[in-house]
C-alpha cells in the first residue's frame, strides 16, 4: 500500500470519528452586544460503538469589538444598525455566512422583550436550524455568565465553592458554583447603565430601579439632574450599598427588596472566593481606562469601597469579564433507530431548538415521584424554562429497571409534563439508559398520558443543550435527532 493511499484512509477514518464545525457566539443585550467565531472539533466516544461526540478542542479564531447596543428614540432596540454591525463583522473576520455550520445567538435584557425580539428574529431568519435561540431570563442569565466567564471551570479547577458574580448594564446575576456545579442563583436590578447618556451627550436614559432610588434618596430624574455628577454618584453608592448586601448574604433593606429581580441567593454551601464579569467588572479589575457615558465606574468604585472592609474571602479573576457569553454551538446528528424510541406523534414532527431540562440527580433504588418532579421542575426554573411548553425531559437512568421503578419514573414524568392528564405540547423525553421504549409505553398506555408523545433513550445530555428532531423515516424506520450544545471557552 502506498503513502498516498495510507494517507486517504487515515483521512477518511478521521472523518468518521471527528467533526470539525466553525461556529459563531452572538450575545445581544441591554448595554452591550458582539460576537465571536471559534474552531470547534468533536470526536466520537470510543467506548461501545456510541454515537455521541464530545468536544475535544475549541478554539476562539476572531472576536468583534464591543458595541453599545444601538436603540431608536421609541426604546426599541435599532435592528438595521444591529445587522449592520453584524454584516461588518463577518467581512472583517473573512466568513460568508455559508462558512458557518452552527451558533449561538443570546438575547439578555431588553433584547428579549417581545418588541425587541421580533425585530432580531429576522436579523437571523435564515440560519433557522443551525442556530441556537435562547431567550435568557433572569436564571438562565446567571447560568450563562456563570460558564461564559470561566466561573465554572475555575471552581471544577478548585474542587471549591465559589461565588460568582456578574455585573451588566442592567442587572447584577449571582451564582453560587460547588465543584464546579451551579448550586443556586440570583439576579437583582443593579447595573453600570442604568443612567447613561443619549448620542447627543443628554442624560437621557433613566432606568425604572434608578428611578426608584433617586426618589429613595429625594432626587428628581430628569435629564438636568442626572447630569450633576454628584447625584449620580449618590444613586451609584445607594446601589452598590444593595449590591454588597446581596453579595455578602447580609439581610437586604426595603431597597434591596424592591430590586430584586429573583428570589434572595440560597447558600447551602459558604463560598471560599468570589469571581466577578460583566462590564462593571473592567472597573472593578482597573483594565478599562475609558468612560462611556454611563455609571459603570461609579458603580464599580463604590462596590469595592464598601465590599473591601467587610469581604473575609479573596476576590479571583476568572478569566472572562466583559465577554462573559458562549462561543456558539457544537452540533452533531444521532440516527435514533425504532429499537431505541417509542412515539405516538410522528405527524408532530419536525420540531427545532427544543431546550433540554435535565434532572441533574441520581436516581436511588426506590424512586419517589414527587421528589423526581420537584427536582425536574427545580432544573426548568433556573433555566427560565416553562416545561408545559415545548421542552425535552432528560435523565440518566441508573439501576434497576424493573416494573415499579419505572413506573415510579413515569409518574414523576406525567407530574411535570402533564399534571392534568393532558398536554397541548409534544412531550419530549431523553434517556440516557436503555429503558425509552418501556417508559413511554406506561405513559401512553397505562397512565393515559394525552399528549404526542416522543420517548428516545442512548442519548446523553446536558442543561444548556437543545435538540432537533427531524422527521421520522420508514423504511429504514429513524429519527435524526440534532443534538447542539452551547459551548463556552
Amino acid at each position: 500500500m502506498s503513502d498516498s493511499e495510507r494517507q486517504q484512509i487515515a483521512d477518511w477514518l478521521w472523518k468518521q470519528e471527528t467533526v470539525d464545525l466553525l461556529t459563531v457566539g452572538i450575545d445581544i443585550g441591554s448595554s452591550t452586544s458582539h460576537l465571536l467565531f471559534a474552531n470547534v472539533v468533536l470526536r466520537r466516544e470510543t467506548d461501545d460503538l456510541s454515537s455521541r461526540f464530545v468536544v475535544v478542542d475549541r478554539r476562539v479564531v476572531w472576536r468583534s469589538p464591543i458595541l453599545l447596543t444601538p436603540f431608536l428614540p421609541d426604546g426599541t432596540i435599532d435592528a438595521h444598525e444591529l445587522r449592520h454591525f453584524f454584516q461588518h463583522c463577518y467581512h472583517d473576520a473573512g466568513y460568508k455566512r455559508s462558512h458557518i455550520d452552527t451558533g449561538a445567538v443570546i438575547l439578555t435584557g431588553e433584547a428579549i422583550k417581545r418588541k425587541n425580539a421580533r425585530a432580531i428574529d429576522e436579523i437571523f431568519a435564515n440560519e433557522s436550524g443551525r442556530f441556537v435561540c435562547a431567550t435568557a431570563g433572569h436564571k438562565l442569565e446567571c447560568m450563562l455568565a456563570a460558564h461564559g466567564s470561566g466561573a465554572t471551570a475555575l471552581s471544577k479547577k478548585r474542587d471549591a465553592c465559589g461565588l460568582h458574580v456578574d455585573i451588566g448594564g442592567g442587572t447584577t446575576k449571582l451564582a453560587l458554583i460547588d465543584k464546579g456545579e451551579i448550586v443556586s442563583v440570583a439576579a437583582f436590578a443593579v447595573g453600570g447603565r442604568l443612567l447613561a447618556r443619549d448620542a447627543q451627550g443628554t442624560w437621557s436614559r433613566i432606568d425604572d430601579s434608578a428611578r426608584i432610588v433617586a426618589d429613595v434618596l429625594g432626587l428628581g430624574t430628569d435629564p438636568a439632574t442626572i447630569a450633576n455628577p454628584e447625584n449620580r454618584r449618590a444613586i451609584a453608592k445607594r446601589l452598590a450599598a444593595a449590591a454588597v448586601d446581596e453579595i455578602l448574604g447580609e439581610p437586604l433593606d426595603a431597597l434591596g427588596q424592591r430590586l430584586l429581580l429573583t428570589e434572595p441567593l440560597e447558600r447551602p454551601v459558604q463560598p471560599t472566593y468570589i469571581t466577578f464579569s460583566g462590564g462593571v467588572s473592567e472597573y472593578i479589575f482597573d483594565y478599562e481606562p475609558n468612560d462611556h457615558g454611563d455609571i459603570a465606574r461609579d458603580l464599580a468604585t463604590e462596590i469595592v469601597a464598601q465590599l473591601k472592609p467587610r469581604i473575609e474571602i479573596p476576590v479571583v479573576d476568572a478569566g472572562q469579564r466583559i465577554r462573559a457569553t458562549v462561543i456558539g454551538a457544537s452540533q452533531f446528528t444521532v440516527q435514533v433507530s425504532g429499537k431505541t424510541l417509542y412515539m405516538n406523534g410522528a405527524d408532530a414532527l419536525p420540531k427545532h431548538n427544543i431546550p433540554v431540562v435535565h434532572l441533574g440527580k441520581t436516581l436511588s433504588e426506590e424512586i419517589d415521584p414527587g421528589e423526581i418532579a420537584a427536582a425536574f421542575r427545580e432544573s426548568a426554573a433556573r433555566q427560565d424554562h416553562d416545561v408545559s411548553a415545548m421542552t425535552a425531559l432528560a435523565f440518566s437512568w441508573t439501576g434497576t429497571p424493573d416494573y415499579q421503578r419505572l413506573l415510579a419514573m413515569a409518574k414523576a414524568i406525567k407530574m411535570v409534563a402533564a399534571p392534568d392528564g393532558e398536554r397541548k405540547e409534544l412531550l419530549v423525553l431523553m434517556i440516557d439508559g436503555d429503558v425509552g421504549q418501556t417508559i413511554g409505553r406506561i405513559l401512553d398506555r397505562e397512565l393515559g398520558i394525552q399528549s404526542h408523545l416522543i420517548s428516545i433513550d442512548g442519548v446523553r445530555l446536558k442543561d444548556l443543550d437543545y435538540v432537533d428532531l427531524g422527521e421520522f423515516m420508514n423504511p429504514p424506520g429513524v429519527i435524526p435527532v440534532v443534538i447542539k450544545s452551547l459551548l463556552f471557552s
